[in-house]
C-alpha cells in the first residue's frame, strides 16, 4: 500500500453519519458512486482498496474478478447474498457485515407483522378507508399464552424472543448454536430440530440467515406436521419458507395467515402471495427505521477502518473476530507462525499432507484462529501466489493439506511455545518458536535440534557429521563468495548436528550450494528465504 491512502468506494446510499466518519479519517480517500450498471462497477471497483455497499449493489464473482487487490467488502446491513463471499474469499477480500445496526428494526418489524396478522389491521383499514364500516369480517386471535416457534436465534431472534415474553406467550426456537443457558435466561425452550419444534407452535417466525442449509427449510413437510390454523412470519430472507409450499399452505387452510416483508425474487415477480387476501405484505422494511439508516452505516464505517488501520476485525464472514488489544497482543505470535509456515513449506519434499500445530504454555487459552490462519499463510506462499490469511485457508483445503491445532499449558523452557509438525509424503519436520521479550520471533527447535536465531532474511540449514571444523569451513566458502554471516546457530544430537545460518544475501547461488555439499561431514545444505 505504500503511502498512499486507502481508497474507499461507498457504491449505495449510506445514511450521512456514516460518511462523515470515514470523511475524517486521516488516510481515507472516499468516493460515492451509487447506480452503478455491472462493467462501470468493475472499473471503479478496480480502483479501489475497499468498498461498502447495502442490497442494491451486487458483487458476483466476476465483477470482483475485476479488482484483485481488493482488501474488503463491507456490507452495511446483515444479509450478504448480493456478495459472492466464497469468490472473495478465494481472491484474499475480507468480508463483514453489520449485525447490529438494525437489530432491533428487524425484531420491531417481526412482532408488529405478527400483532397486524393476528388482528388484521391492513385489510379492516383498507375496508374502513374505502367506505364500509364492517366488524364482523375482522375478529382476530390474542397472542396472550399461546406458542411461538423462533426459527434462528441469533441478535433478531433473541430480541423477537423478549417480545413475545412480554405478551406471555410461551416461547419455542430452534438454533443450533444457541446455548442452553442463553436461552434459560431468554425463557426459551429450544428444541432439538425443526420437526420437533413445528407442531407445537400457534405461530412460525423465520429469523435465520438465507444458505443452503436454510434454503427452503419451512416446506410442503414442515406444513404438513403444523396445527391447522397456524400463522407465520418471514421478515429474514425470502427463500428459507417455500413459496409454492405458503402458498398451497394458505390455499387448503392449514394456514390461517401469513405476514411477509422478505420475497424469494424482490420486487416480486410471482404475485400470488402478495395479491393473496390472507397475506399481509411490505416491501422489505427490516431495516428503514431511522435508527437502523443510521446504525449500519456509523458501524459499516467503524468496521471498515478497525479491519484496515488497526487490525480489528469484527463480524467477518472469512475470518475470526479480533479486537484491537487482540490484534496487538497475538501480532509477534502471528509474524513467528508466518515465518515457521515458510520454512515448513520450503523445507518439505513431496506433496505436503498433514500440518499440526500446538499452541503451548500462555497462548494456550487465547482465540488463536488469526494466528493458524498467519501460519497457513506462510505455508501456502510457498505454493500459490497472492495468499493471505483470508484465503490461505481455502487455498489449503483445496490442496488437500489438512491444518491440525492442539493446545497445551505446558512450554517446556518458556512462557509460550509455538510447535508446527509438517507431514509430507517425503518425509516429516518439526519445528518450535518462541517470542522473546514482547515482540521478537525466536526459532528455537528444528528436527529436535535446539537452536537459538530469529527466523528472518536468508538461512542456510546444514545437516552434518558432528566434527570439528564444519562450521568454520561453511564460513570460508561463504566469505569467498563474499556473503556475510549475520547469525549462526547449531545443535548436536547422537553424533549428528544442524547449523542454521542467517546471509546477507537475498539469495545464495546454486554453484555455492553446491559447494558446500562437498565439504567433509557435510551430509545437505537447504537454503530457505522467511
Amino acid at each position: 500500500m505504500n503511502d498512499r491512502p486507502i481508497r474507499v468506494l461507498v457504491s449505495d446510499k449510506l445514511a450521512q453519519d456514516g460518511l462523515e466518519i470515514l470523511e475524517a479519517e486521516p488516510g481515507l480517500e472516499v468516493t460515492v458512486n451509487t447506480g452503478l450498471a455491472p462493467e462501470d462497477l468493475k472499473k471503479e471497483l478496480a480502483k479501489h482498496d475497499a468498498i461498502i455497499v447495502r442490497s442494491a449493489t451486487k458483487l458476483p464473482a466476476e465483477v470482483l474478478s475485476a479488482a484483485p487487490e481488493l482488501r474488503a467488502i463491507v456490507r452495511a446491513g446483515v444479509g450478504v447474498d448480493n456478495v459472492d463471499a466464497d469468490a472473495a474469499t478465494r481472491q484474499g477480500t475480507l468480508v463483514m457485515n453489520t449485525p447490529g445496526g438494525n437489530t432491533i428494526s428487524t425484531a420491531e418489524l417481526a412482532v408488529a407483522l405478527l400483532l397486524a396478522l393476528c388482528r388484521n389491521i391492513a385489510p379492516a383499514c383498507a375496508k374502513l378507508k374505502a367506505g364500509t364500516w364492517d366488524k364482523k369480517s375482522f375478529q382476530g386471535v390474542e397472542l396472550n399464552g399461546k406458542t411461538i416457534g423462533i426459527l434462528g436465534l441469533g441478535r433478531i431472534g433473541c430480541e423477537v424472543a423478549k417480545r413475545c415474553r412480554a405478551f406471555n406467550m410461551r416461547v419455542l426456537g430452534y438454533d443450533p448454536f444457541l446455548s442452553e443457558e442463553r436461552a434459560e435466561q431468554l425463557g426459551i425452550t429450544v428444541c432439538k430440530s425443526v420437526d420437533e419444534l413445528v407442531p407445537q407452535v400457534d405461530f412460525l417466525t423465520v429469523h435465520t440467515p438465507l444458505n443452503d442449509d436454510t434454503r427452503g427449510i419451512i416446506g410442503a413437510a414442515e406444513f404438513a406436521r403444523m396445527k391447522d390454523g397456524v400463522r407465520v412470519v418471514n421478515g429474514a430472507r425470502g427463500g428459507i419458507i417455500d413459496e409454492q409450499a405458503l402458498f398451497e399452505a394458505l390455499e387448503s387452510g392449514k394456514v390461517a395467515g401469513a405476514a411477509l416483508d422478505v420475497y424469494t425474487v424482490e420486487p416480486p415477480e410471482d404475485r400470488r402471495l402478495v395479491e393473496h387476501d390472507r397475506v399481509l405484505c411490505t416491501p422489505h422494511l427490516g431495516a428503514s427505521t431511522k435508527e437502523a439508516q443510521v446504525g449500519v452505516a456509523v458501524d459499516a464505517a467503524r468496521q471498515l477502518i478497525d479491519a484496515l488501520k488497526n487490525g480489528e476485525v469484527r463480524s467477518a464472514l472469512n475470518y475470526p473476530a479480533l479486537s484491537r488489544q487482540e490484534a496487538t497482543e497475538l501480532a509477534p505470535y502471528g509474524e513467528l507462525a508466518l515465518r515457521l509456515g515458510r520454512l515448513a513449506g520450503q523445507l518439505v519434499e513431496g506433496q505436503l499432507e498433514v500440518v499440526s500445530v500446538t499452541y503451548a504454555g500462555e497462548i494456550a487459552d487465547r482465540d488463536l484462529r488469526g494466528v493458524t490462519n498467519e501460519l497457513t499463510t506462510g505455508l501456502m506462499r510457498c505454493f500459490e501466489e497472492d495468499v493471505n490469511p483470508v484465503n490461505a485457508p481455502m487455498l489449503a483445503r483445496q490442496r488437500g493439506i489438512d491444518i491440525r491445532v492442539t493446545t497445551t499449558e505446558t512450554a517446556r523452557d518458556f512462557r509460550a511455545l509455538l510447535r508446527v509438525e509438517a507431514q509430507a509424503t517425503g518425509g516429516a519436520h518439526t519445528f518450535e518458536g518462541t517470542i522473546l521479550g514482547r515482540r521478537s520471533p525466536w526459532l528455537v527447535m528444528i528436527d529436535d535440534f535446539r537452536l537459538e536465531l530469529p527466523p528472518e532474511g536468508t538461512l542456510l540449514l546444514i545437516r552434518n557429521v558432528d566434527r570439528p571444523g564444519v562450521v568454520g569451513a561453511v564460513g570460508t566458502v561463504l566469505g569467498d563468495a563474499r556473503i556475510n554471516i549475520s547469525g549462526i546457530s547449531w545443535g548436536s544430537r547422537r553424533g549428528q548436528a544442524l547449523s542454521l545460518v542467517r546471509c546477507d544475501a537475498d539469495t545464495i547461488a546454486p554453484d555455492i550450494l553446491r559447494t558446500l555439499e562437498k565439504l567433509p561431514d557435510v551430509k545437505n545444505v537447504r537454503m530457505v528465504r522467511v
